[in-house]
């Protein structure tokens, strides 16, 4: 590779102690030599900050902010994304791992792609738990994920884009004003305004390894009915409203249809009737669009 593009890497911690040396170590045994790291703790209760703090005197030329107050994961993306001088750019939870040849994947892919409005690449990525073991790999020999034009993918309910082994243009990043600070979390929202005008490229390669730990996102989305879990669907609907606005066909409604009936089903688990009745309108709305 002959040309080497600035990429800023931005790893997120929030009590992520036991694991944020690992995933920043991942990041500077890259085997792509022109990285920016950044990174931000949102006021994390534990000692992350401090093992942070001690890791940077061997690496003092990384930029490093401590939130005083708690403001979310799109807040502090933001703010570093903001400032970030690379081309391109990773959004790095405190808890993953790059593995070496993931960054000069993502690039080269980039460089050689033939989609002309290219905004996203995405590999494949192995699930291991909280001490590292395998788990699973996020698509199976079964799973096709899709390049091009993945709009209506995206929307519907088959949406399965591996967000973990993502690399993003930030000239787009900058197009869509970064991440809804609204929501409370990122990865379905920003998948949608991108994948509207620009097109994705999976790299059918393992890139990263995705922790799955008890306290996570995901772990909150079924069968809860909890405050944070209220957050999260809250959330969903917004981001399906926005879905509905940004369609522009009958086939993209119809597609729509299916994630609304897919999270109306969680909606009813979780016994958010209040989102329900919603998203039950909304759904009205999508149909009457479909038809």
């Amino acid at each position: 590779m002959q040309n080497f593009p600035l990429v800023s890497v931005i790893c997120l911690s929030y009590n992520h102690e036991a694991y944020v040396v690992e995933a920043l170590n991942s990041v500077l045994n890259q085997t792509y030599p022109n990285i920016e790291l950044l990174i931000a703790d949102d006021c994390s209760y534990d000692k992350s900050v401090t093992i942070i703090q001690n890791w940077l005197k061997h690496h003092p030329k990384v930029h490093f902010i401590a939130n005083k107050e708690n403001i979310g994961n799109n807040k502090t993306f933001n703010k570093l994304a903001k400032i970030a001088k690379g081309d391109y750019i990773i959004d790095l939870a405190a808890d993953d791992i790059l593995l070496p040849d993931c960054i000069e994947k993502q690039v080269t892919t980039f460089q050689n792609s033939s989609f002309k409005k290219l905004g996203i690449v995405y590999g494949n990525l192995t699930e291991i738990d909280e001490n590292g073991n395998f788990i699973e790999n996020y698509y199976t020999k079964e799973d096709h994920p899709e390049s091009g034009d993945i709009y209506k993918m995206v929307i519907g309910r088959t949406t399965k884009i591996c967000s973990v082994s993502s690399m993003m243009k930030k000239s787009v990043l900058e197009k869509l004003d970064f991440y809804d600070e609204d929501l409370a979390y990122e990865d379905l929202d920003l998948w949608i305004r991108i994948s509207r005008d620009f097109e994705f490229e999976y790299i059918p390669e393992v890139l990263t390894k995705k922790r799955v730990i008890s306290n996570s996102l995901s772990s909150h989305f079924l069968f809860k009915n909890n405050s944070r879990t209220k957050k999260l669907n809250t959330s969903t609907l917004k981001i399906l409203i926005k879905a509905y606005q940004l369609n522009k066909s009958k086939v993209e409604h119809k597609a729509l249809l299916g994630r609304i009936r897919f999270e109306m089903y969680k909606f009813i688990k979780a016994r958010n009737l209040k989102l329900l009745f919603k998203l039950l309108v909304l759904e009205i709305k999508v149909r009457l669009k479909s038809i």
